[in-house]
């Protein structure tokens, strides 16, 4: 997200038979080769990152002759090395570095993974779960989202990287409007294939055209349209996962348990999500959209306290964002507070100007104000991109995204005018991080907080995201930014969410706590936030279809302590 600124039943790979004697002969010995080949295998590895760090080209050499053999022996395919990259393979740092899209993590000092695999097929990644999990290896899965603190390609262990980027396949079939889309797709790849058959239909999900369509979506996934049709996730009828056995599970196959958590818990608990099945929507030819800045002198202080309090009720056809930044007020050359209302309207703009002025008549909106477009071009309003920018644009998935931290919070009763006076003082006082209030109500409102793994309803007025981006490689600028942060977070305590103090899992944030050891007392601590009520179950989900914590990273759902 910038600052405006996501009929196959089960499937399991096997090993061919490569051995023409007799089926009970041909069994003990191939059984006793690969026995042989496997601790052999691990003790040369054993050996190789005791020897040396994880990322040196011995260990990463060991690694890729294993996975080039497994993966080939899983699909019966005789040529593997096309997807498989090492530190020693020419293009290996050009496609690590290419969905980094927070630079923190593209540091010399950041562990690199041992091999990078980039299935083309499904088979591809259902063999690569079974190698990785064979060798004892853990798995990092991206889907070429933003991941804010890059937990799907970073570890503090010897790691190897799933990278789902070529499966990106987008296919909208009118007739059923429904869409299958493959986990390494991008939101823009989804928009643009429901746009070219459709100028009526979207679908409901972020604004941000380069985010993967694997993670936004089993996190929960939001967008303008909140209000009117919920979440990404309440529009999901199928998936695809590649469970911890490597069997290739559809939502028949793998029960509605599994199919529950992964509609929000996040899919790198469980498995490796393949591809979603969604409904589309309908929006009106003509939407309409506008951008209008106050500052405090303005009567920001009052706007936005009245903002908080009609947006739980008004038209669900709207969707009002506010960003809350310091800038420096070019009259007086001293910091001030700026915030900025926009907004996404499924209507004209003479409906709008209605709508605003029955509902929100302090904002003082004019026609003059709005511009109306079709729903393709507000995504690309949404994301920055001048108005004509062809709707193409949305295929590109090239993204600067600077040195960056994200937080979050939500926000259940409105914040007093006083209150939000001590946060215009914080803001100036910090100088560099602003906030983004995004609307909640509508149909949020009627949706249970178990009806999927996303718990966070009804009840809550908005989300916040807070938001710092700087362009320094310095620890010290890191140190600085990640400080103020954190400071605005722990300023706006008694304002948000308690008991516990709820985040948005798409939002990754290592700040609210780590699992060091894979223990449920670790994980309940971000796990609570992250999910609220729901936080059990998933662990119970887990624990059954993953026993053994093989899917496991540094905010996964844990299982039961045995």
């Amino acid at each position: 997200m910038q600052f405006r600124d996501p009929i196959n039943h089960s499937h399991s790979i096997q090993n061919p038979h490569t051995f023409a004697f007799p089926k009970t002969m041909a069994k003990i010995i191939k059984f006793s080769l690969l026995s042989v080949t496997v601790l052999l295998f691990l003790s040369l590895l054993s050996i190789s990152l005791a020897s040396s760090p994880p990322s040196t080209t011995s260990s990463s050499t060991t690694t890729y002759n294993y996975f080039l053999e497994c993966i080939s022996n899983q699909t019966r395919e005789t040529d593997i090395s096309s997807i498989l990259y090492s530190p020693s393979t020419p293009k290996f740092s050009s496609v690590l570095d290419a969905y980094i899209r927070n630079e923190r993590f593209l540091s010399n000092a950041t562990r690199k993974p041992l091999l990078i695999v980039t299935p083309t097929e499904k088979a591809h990644a259902a063999a690569a779960v079974v190698c990785a999990k064979n060798l004892g290896i853990q798995l990092k899965v991206r889907s070429g989202g933003h991941d804010y603190d890059g937990l799907s390609y970073i570890s503090d262990r010897p790691f190897v990287m799933l990278d789902m980027f070529n499966l990106r396949t987008v296919d909208f079939d009118v007739q059923s409007l429904t869409v299958y889309v493959e986990a390494g797709a991008t939101l823009g790849e989804l928009y643009y294939g429901i746009w070219n058959k459709s100028k009526v239909h979207g679908f409901p999900a972020g604004v941000c055209p380069t985010v993967g369509i694997g993670g936004h979506v089993s996190g929960g996934g939001y967008g303008s349209m909140l209000r009117k049709y919920g979440l990404s996730i309440d529009h999901v009828i199928d998936a695809e996962i590649v469970d911890v056995n490597g069997r290739i599970l559809d939502r028949k196959s793998m029960g509605e348990d599994l199919f529950w958590a992964i509609r929000g818990g996040g899919g790198a608990s469980f498995g490796v999500v393949l591809s979603f099945t969604v409904n589309v929507v309908p929006v009106p030819e003509t939407v309409t959209v506008f951008s209008i800045q106050r500052f405090l002198t303005d009567n920001a202080t009052d706007l936005v306290y009245k903002w908080q309090t009609v947006m739980q009720d008004i038209d669900h056809d709207l969707f009002i964002r506010l960003l809350l930044q310091p800038v420096t007020d070019q009259t007086t050359k001293t910091l001030t507070v700026r915030v900025t209302f926009i907004s996404l309207f499924l209507g004209g703009a003479d409906r709008l100007v209605s709508v605003m002025a029955a509902g929100f008549p302090e904002l003082n909106v004019l026609k003059s104000d709005c511009t109306e477009m079709s729903w393709a071009e507000s995504v690309l309003f949404w994301s920055n991109y001048d108005n004509g920018t062809p709707v193409e644009v949305l295929l590109n998935r090239t993204y600067d995204s600077g040195y960056l931290k994200r937080k979050s919070d939500y926000v259940q009763e409105p914040i007093s005018k006083d209150g939000l006076e001590l946060l215009w003082k914080k803001l100036i006082e910090l100088g560099k991080p602003g906030l983004v209030f995004n609307s909640y109500g509508g149909i949020m409102k009627e949706i249970p907080a178990t009806a999927t793994a996303f718990p966070h309803r009804a009840g809550n007025l908005y989300k916040i995201q807070y938001s710092t981006t700087w362009h320094d490689a310095t620890e010290a600028s890191a140190e600085k930014y990640l400080g103020l942060i954190r400071e605005l977070h722990s300023f706006m305590t008694p304002y948000v969410s308690k008991n516990p103090r709820g985040a948005y899992l798409n939002y990754r944030d290592v700040d609210i706590g780590v699992n060091h050891n894979g223990t449920y007392q670790e994980g309940e601590v971000y796990g609570k936030k992250y999910f609220m009520v729901n936080f059990d179950r998933l662990v119970k989900v887990k624990t059954t279809i993953d026993p053994d914590n093989f899917f496991r990273y540094e905010q996964s759902i844990p299982i039961l302590d045995s």
